[in-house]
């Protein structure tokens, strides 16, 4: 398996999760954005010229007023820079192989390049209820809601996970 920078003559209609969201975004977007727009870079995880994997980041800011107060606690009053996992998804046909937590991790090194070359303070990620303890698992720490939730579709919750606690679980 080989983890790279999505290109525009991958065969992305052939991708299925399981989450229609997911797939919808891969198929029609995931290229433009990338492409065409320039606001967000995806990587995939194949095998030969099989997608069984994708995450898509993006540069952000979080404010931070949104972090707890141990992590602002040396941090400026205005926001700061991250990236924001905007997508991850694995092919129906790959969960469970770590197919997710190695696209992750490639996140996590960009994430620390970014630190490094340009200031970073982490990856954020509204993730959806049913993947809150996927992230949980490498470190991601729930962030209290600014706006309210709806009980007919639920507000993704806001995680972080800070460049300290990603270079510690890259040294596992």
């Amino acid at each position: 398996m080989e983890i790279r920078a999505l290109r525009p003559d991958d065969d992305r209609a052939s991708f299925e999760s399981g989450d229609d969201d997911l797939d919808r975004y891969f198929h029609r977007f995931a290229g433009q954005n990338q492409f065409r727009h320039q606001i967000g870079t995806t990587y995939v995880a194949v095998d030969g010229s099989r997608i069984l994997g994708y995450v898509t980041i993006a540069a952000a800011q979080i404010e931070t007023d949104r972090l707890t107060p141990a992590l602002r606690r040396s941090l400026p009053g205005y926001p700061a820079p991250s990236l924001r996992v905007a997508r991850l998804a694995t092919a129906r046909e790959a969960h469970g192989q770590g197919i997710g937590g190695a696209l992750l991790k490639v996140t996590f090194r960009l994430a620390l390049e970014m630190a490094k070359k340009y200031g970073g303070i982490g990856i954020m990620v509204d993730a959806k209820t049913n993947a809150i303890s996927f992230y949980e698992r490498f470190g991601f720490i729930k962030l209290d809601a600014v706006e309210g939730q709806s009980d007919i579709r639920p507000s993704p919750t806001l995680l972080f996970v800070s460049v300290k606690t990603i270079r510690a679980a890259l040294k596992r």
